[in-house]
């Protein structure tokens, strides 16, 4: 059962349209995860489902009733903002409560679902503290558990981890994906511009730019199979390396140190770029490669290594090894491209998909 249905869903400001003609289907029950650079409208779309922005274009249907004109109170959704929106004076058992008692809601189950909801956040012991007594992370649970005790048909988060420090977000990403067990059923709507968050936390993610969908899948078929370089430099940390093929002989393409680059399966007869993950190029000796270049920076984290390497045309690339590779700064080393890659048309649009190279 479709859970939200946005169908060619449009947004302007006066005579200047910030989405263009969004179709996307989310199933009942389902995790999904916007996500794209700043401006890209994810925040705009959320806030068009939630009813805080006017549709302009389009339907939007919630477990299948057209809800465009529909009051924010009655879409059955409950939002959960970046910024906590806690009330100062009031203490996290009242913030929690606040919105069932201004609906009417019995004493007595106000206080269940309150009660409930702080156990599944585990917050039981904080009900009596006000806002300032709290931890970020703290308050964004309360967030949370204010949104959980409404009970709705689709939860909709607005990029709440942005406050959190680097362990806290770890923390915090954990319990949604928790909570999204535990509350099985429940449909998820969630707004990233971190990549990161999007792979571990979503069943299904849409990739946006610039108002439109570039592309809608699972975490890994995005990661895999990327559509166009937009979507491939945006999924994966670090980032995919893109080199620029040129029409080459005999099969093959040539780097712009003339370096010849045979793929299989792919057309060299025009201008391409070849996509590589940090973790499909191997460091071998000078010479021994497909090109040389000169290693800039290493990053040491421990279990890995990112080494950044300058190539003779001045164009820098990252590599994932090994940790204790001991790979020194400034020195000349050999890059061999193996495993899959990917190829992609003066368009950015992906040619052959996943294609091997002869290491």
């Amino acid at each position: 059962m479709t859970g939200v249905s946005l169908k060619n869903i449009k947004k302007a400001y006066g005579s200047v349209e910030v989405i263009h003609g969004v179709d996307i289907e989310i199933e009942k029950g389902e995790f999904v995860v916007f996500v794209g650079p700043s401006g890209c409208g994810k925040s705009t779309l959320l806030r068009m489902i939630a009813g805080l922005e006017e549709i302009s274009g389009g339907d939007l249907h919630i477990h299948g009733q057209r809800v465009n004109n529909v009051d924010p109170s009655n879409r059955g959704v409950a939002m959960v903002f970046q910024t906590y929106a806690l009330y100062p004076h009031m203490t996290v058992d009242q913030n929690m409560g606040f919105g069932l008692r201004m609906n009417g809601t019995p004493k007595a189950e106000v206080a269940k679902r309150v009660n409930e909801a702080a156990r599944i956040l585990q917050i039981e012991e904080l009900l009596d503290r006000k806002p300032k007594q709290l931890s970020g992370g703290q308050r964004q649970r309360v967030a949370i558990g204010r949104a959980i005790v409404r009970h709705p048909q689709v939860f909709l988060f607005d990029e709440p981890l942005s406050n959190l420090d680097a362990e806290l977000r770890v923390a915090t990403r954990l319990e949604i994906a928790k909570l999204h067990q535990q509350l099985a059923g429940s449909t998820m709507i969630y707004v990233t511009h971190d990549q990161v968050e999007a792979m571990t936390l979503a069943d299904k993610i849409v990739v946006l730019r610039k108002g439109r969908v570039e592309q809608i899948g699972a975490p890994m078929e995005l990661y895999e199979n990327p559509q166009n370089l937009f979507v491939a430099g945006f999924i994966g940390s670090p980032k995919m390396n893109f080199l620029d093929l040129e029409a080459g002989g005999g099969g093959a393409f040539r780097l712009k140190d003339g370096s010849a680059v045979a793929l299989s399966g792919a057309n060299a007869s025009q201008a391409a770029v070849l996509g590589v993950r940090a973790d499909q190029i191997r460091l071998v000796a000078p010479g021994a490669g497909n090109f040389d270049g000169t290693v800039s920076v290493v990053e040491r984290l421990g279990d890995a290594e990112f080494v950044y390497i300058r190539t003779a045309w001045d164009q820098e690339l990252v590599v994932r090894v090994d940790g204790g590779s001991n790979t020194p700064e400034g020195a000349t080393i050999g890059l061999a491209l193996s495993g899959k890659t990917h190829v992609f048309d003066g368009d950015g649009k992906a040619l052959s998909g996943l294609a091997p190279i002869p290491a």
